[in-house]
């Protein structure tokens, strides 16, 4: 397997199959190593897969929603365990500090709502329920918004992809531009970050 194997959407469901796909669902949200992996376009593709008859549907709609719940948790568990100190964690290979400033920001800019609207973000997503749990959000706060978040997430991928594969004709001459669109659309917010911090450097040394 090389490296890129691992952010190829459909080499991942092709290879691990429906386990596999919960798996690093999981693993993005819970772990915080897991900020890499390709979380909304393995979940289209996944659909896409099921439009098909590769994978089930029903299993997909269920347990991505269940990994990404119980893994928003763990991640909460972890912050709440860690507590302040991550944010003088040295940057290693699998953690950079300016992933948790990122989520930080993000969270306090949105407030609870951050656990909604970080499932859309890429590694805010990972970052964010570690910062509620840094944060010491009640966990019944928690626990509402993160199922609220998994359930809007998972199944919104999925079902686009799923309806991506029922609806156009002939659709995998089309499915690697659609997960490269995905792809985009999820980075566009990072994206546009790096624009606004680019330009305010501009000014600031104008």
């Amino acid at each position: 397997m090389h490296i890129t194997d691992i952010i190829n959407p459909q080499f991942l469901i092709s290879t691990l199959g429906l386990l596999g796909v919960i798996t690093i669902i999981f693993l993005e949200t819970g772990a915080f190593f897991g900020f890499f992996f390709p979380g909304d376009s393995l979940l289209v593709t996944a659909g896409f897969f099921a439009s098909q008859g590769h994978l089930s549907i029903a299993a997909l709609l269920i347990f991505t929603f269940l990994a990404a719940v119980i893994g928003d948790s763990v991640g909460y568990a972890f912050g709440k365990k860690i507590g302040p100190s991550i944010f003088t964690k040295d940057d290693s290979m699998f953690f950079n500090k300016k992933y948790i400033l990122r989520a930080q920001e993000f969270y306090n800019k949105h407030g609870r709502m951050t656990i909604i609207l970080a499932r859309f973000v890429p590694i805010v997503r990972t970052f964010a329920p570690i910062i509620a749990g840094v944060g010491s959000m009640k966990y019944r706060t928690f626990i509402t918004f993160n199922i609220i978040g998994g359930l809007l997430w998972t199944w919104s991928m999925l079902l686009i992809g799923y309806g991506f594969g029922s609806i156009v004709p002939d659709p995998d001459r089309y499915i690697i531009p659609l997960v490269l669109v995905i792809i985009f659309i999820s980075a566009a917010p990072g994206i546009y970050k790096l624009i606004q911090e680019y330009l305010r450097s501009l000014k600031s040394d104008s």
